[in-house]
């Protein structure tokens, strides 16, 4: 048996991705990721799908404007949507139902909730339209019934007539396509389908008041007198008053439409008709289609007084008003849906159309647990990076709360900043959590989660934490996510902390400009040791390092190329410096052709000065760019930024010593090896420029 089809609609790939793997189970999916590719496709498929799931937010076209357009076509009526969202505001979820939406799901996704929802929205449906058929076949049991007492009554007179059996079923359906073709094209006789099926099944009876008219006549062959004609006309306004007489259901709209037919179907446009000489548009509308219908059949059928006339033939007559006066619409519609009208008399048959059969809905099966598709893995792989990537460019400590199975998860910078596991489970009872907080703003923080509606899910507030024995300030933001239940609960919360206290906050404009290089834009030497000092002195355990590098031969691009080109040099390595560390690492430019970085890092330096140094390397224009390198890292007996660089400085030199175009990262032996080439002296400090001097002077 085949399956329901829903079309899942979100501009988050990820969002598609994780509501398929919900469904997939028992639904076909589709997908599409904005609204005008969803336009597109229900205009062309809409028959193959059971339910929408329609996000709000998209590009090109929201999830209302998508509505709007199911509204203005109708398919609102026919196919239920389900929006999804995580807007809460009610003005949101109103406009939402005010244009036909079904139900709402909120985001998170909970499978529970999301599977029932759609389970019930088709299956009220489903009620609805096996209801709607139920009804739809006692009326048309009702209208089988009337119409069979017509066709009877009709194939009376026809017979009595002596015209071929499908003269009025031929009528009928003409009367029924022109009604339809006249109603796309103008606005000018405003009908429902209601109406256009009353004249449809009332033009069985347009030629009724031949019952009352001598069989001699009726039948026969020849040309009939003008007596004989005028006993022949008459056949209109007895019909007519046949109708008008009925004891009962004059006012019935099939006994008034009958009326006007038998009465005025031989009236011509152009008021030379009888009985009335009705002109132009005072001829009910429902008699000039009966009319037009009645003399092309009468031309195409075979009488006892002539031949048929092929179809062609017969169209060409009407419009070149051989055969009477018609309204130019009718003629019109005749000319354009000719071959049409030749095609459907052949083909239809004297009962109506078989009415669509409603698919029957089976039992709700018993839902399965979901299971993870690859491409959901991968995207919240991907989204897992992305979202530790952008948390490592900034100094904000971003955490999440689950409340299922109570467990607080911190972004990897923060967990170090704060002292804290990245994950701790039941974090209300986590005693390092508590001190961090202190007893005050934990229970600040506590009234403040009750106190939570989904109507202001938000708060921020500045707070003093414990970090490290030392108070600091932070702002605290939080933003509470609730599940869509009755009464609503709480599934979580996100947040962030914002160290208020950082260097990057209280430095104002101008001083932030006076600590960079205005050639690179890095940060001057000046720049670099504030900001290194401010990390050691409110991280002190974290494992950091201090590289110092300068260019090869730098004077050699100055002498060769220009003092231009030398600039060039400094800008390029300062791209690359910045394109192969992380945000909140320390690059600075202290001087000429003198760098320094700052780097935090896990458990080995060495990979990431490895990556560094490789970057550094290469050709610019005709120069070959290459870098001498020390690097020091921060130990027991290395806590400050003087030590730091002191011995950042000696390893950079060790690198020259060795050949330069290397790295190397200090340790004691070095000092050994400098003492014995005299360029180190009990703790004497040698900046990059003095050994630059040193080894200028020995070559």
């Amino acid at each position: 048996m085949s399956r329901e089809k829903i079309l899942i609609v979100d501009d988050s790939e990820m969002n598609r991705s994780i509501l398929s793997d919900m469904l997939i189970d028992e639904y076909d999916i589709a997908e599409a990721e904005d609204g005008v590719k969803t336009v597109e496709i229900l205009k062309n498929e809409r028959e193959s799908f059971t339910l929408v799931l329609l996000d709000i937010v998209m590009p090109e076209m929201d999830g209302f404007g998508v509505l709007t357009v199911m509204n203005q076509n109708k398919w609102i009526d026919e196919l239920p949507v389900i929006m999804v969202s995580a807007e809460t505001a009610s003005a949101q979820i109103e406009r939402a139902y005010e244009l036909g939406a079904t139900d709402f799901i909120m985001r998170p996704f909970d499978a529970s909730i999301v599977h029932r929802r759609v389970v019930n929205t088709i299956l009220l449906y489903a009620k609805q339209k096996k209801l709607l058929g139920i009804i739809e076949e006692q009326v048309n049991e009702k209208e089988q019934s009337n119409s069979l007492m017509v066709d009877i009554l009709s194939h009376i007179v026809e017979f009595r007539n002596g015209e071929s059996g499908l003269h009025i079923r031929n009528v009928r359906v003409l009367t029924d396509f022109l009604l339809h073709k006249i109603n796309e094209r103008t606005d000018r006789y405003p009908l429902s389908e209601t109406e256009m099926s009353v004249i449809s099944m009332a033009s069985a009876l347009h030629d009724i008041g031949k019952i009352g008219i001598d069989e001699k006549i009726l039948n026969k062959p020849g040309k009939l007198t003008d007596e004989e004609f005028a006993i022949m006309k008459s056949h209109s306004v007895i019909g007519a008053n046949m109708l008008e007489d009925l004891p009962l259901h004059k006012n019935n709209p099939l006994v008034k439409s009958a009326y006007e037919i038998c009465r005025w179907h031989h009236e011509r446009y152009d008021g030379r008709g009888y009985p009335d000489g009705l002109k132009g548009d005072k001829i009910p509308i429902s008699a000039q289609i009966v009319a037009l219908a009645d003399v092309y059949d009468a031309l195409t059928s075979e009488r006892v007084y002539k031949k048929a006339i092929p179809h062609d033939e017969a169209v060409e007559m009407i419009l070149a008003g051989k055969c009477g006066s018609f309204n130019p619409l009718m003629l019109k519609c005749l000319e354009e849906n000719s071959k049409d009208i030749r095609d459907l008399l052949a083909s239809s048959s004297p009962e109506k159309k078989a009415r669509q059969e409603i698919r029957s809905f089976a039992e709700a099966t018993h839902y399965k647990g979901n299971t993870v598709s690859d491409r959901t893995l991968r995207l919240l792989d991907y989204e897992r990076m992305k979202h530790n990537f952008y948390a490592a460019m900034t100094d904000e400590i971003q955490f999440e709360y689950i409340s299922e199975n109570e467990t607080l998860n911190i972004s990897p910078l923060g967990a170090k900043k704060l002292g804290l596991d990245e994950n701790i489970k039941f974090p209300w009872k986590n005693e390092k959590l508590k001190a961090l907080l202190g007893d005050d703003w934990f229970n600040d923080l506590s009234e403040k989660f009750k106190k939570m509606t989904p109507e202001t899910p938000e708060f921020r507030q500045d707070c003093s934490l414990n970090v490290s024995g030392e108070s600091r300030w932070f702002t605290v933001i939080i933003k509470v996510i609730w599940e869509d239940e009755i009464p609503p609960r709480i599934s979580g919360a996100i947040g962030k902390l914002v160290d208020i206290n950082d260097v990057h906050n209280k430095l104002g404009e101008f001083e932030e400009m006076a600590l960079k290089d205005p050639l690179t834009g890095l940060l001057n030497r000046t720049g670099s040791r504030e900001r290194i000092e401010h990390k050691i002195s409110c991280f002190p355990k974290h494992k950091y390092a201090l590289v110092c590098f300068d260019v090869d031969y730098f004077k050699n691009a100055n002498d060769n190329y220009g003092h231009l080109f030398g600039d060039k040099v400094l800008r390029e390595i300062a791209q690359r410096l910045l394109h192969s560390t992380r945000a909140y690492d320390i690059c600075s430019r202290i001087g000429g052709d003198e760098f320094l970085i700052f780097l935090e890092y896990d458990t080995d330096i060495n990979p990431i000065i490895a990556r560094i140094f490789r970057t550094l390397s290469g050709k610019i224009d005709n120069f070959d760019l290459s870098v001498s390198m020390g690097v020091a890292e921060m130990q027991a007996k290395c806590q400050t930024y003087e030590d730091l660089f002191h011995k950042a400085d000696l390893a950079l030199y060790f690198s020259k010593q060795s050949g330069r175009a290397q790295y190397h990262i200090y340790d004691d032996s070095m000092k050994d090896v400098l003492i014995e080439s005299g360029c180190e002296d009990d703790g004497k400090e040698y900046s990059v420029s003095a050994i630059d001097e040193y080894t200028d002077e020995t070559k």
